[in-house]
């Protein structure tokens, strides 16, 4: 499987130079949703990445090795692709992640459940939620 497609290295790109722009122009700094998650096929390790390094290798974003204890940083996609599992498997991509939820907001609830795979149940329940209508003035134009 390929880590990483075009469209998601351009993604992860994009997402590292408006956080490099914001630090240099001293401006907030943007929090992007994750691009891209990673995962380890017969175990726990998770990844979420937002950003992409010059270097092409570090990716930015939130590590989850199944030890209870989420944490936001750097990783390496060359370290990634080069580990090898039980049975031939290797590290994949999850091709059906979406997601509009904040990285801070991803690392918040894993913190608290403990897990990626926790909070993304979690974050996705409240995704796949309806919004409530709003209440219409039932006479427009006067205001209350």
């Amino acid at each position: 499987m390929i880590l990483l497609t075009p469209e998601l290295h351009a993604a992860l790109r994009v997402n590292a130079a408006a956080h490099c722009d914001a630090m240099q122009t001293g401006t907030h700094e943007p929090d992007p949703a994750p691009v891209v998650k990673f995962f380890n096929p017969v175990g726990a390790a998770t990844w979420l990445a937002t950003e992409l390094y010059d270097d092409g290798d570090t990716l930015f974003g939130l590590a989850d090795l199944g030890f209870g204890c989420p944490e936001l940083g750097c990783f390496s996609l060359s370290e990634l692709a080069g580990i090898r599992l039980s049975f031939g498997l290797q590290i994949e991509r999850d091709i059906g992640f979406s997601t509009t939820v904040s990285l801070s907001v991803w690392a918040d609830t894993a913190r608290r459940a403990g897990s990626i795979s926790q909070a993304q149940s979690i974050i996705w329940r409240i995704e796949a939620a309806p919004v409530p209508d709003l209440p219409t003035d039932p006479k427009p134009g006067k205001g209350g």
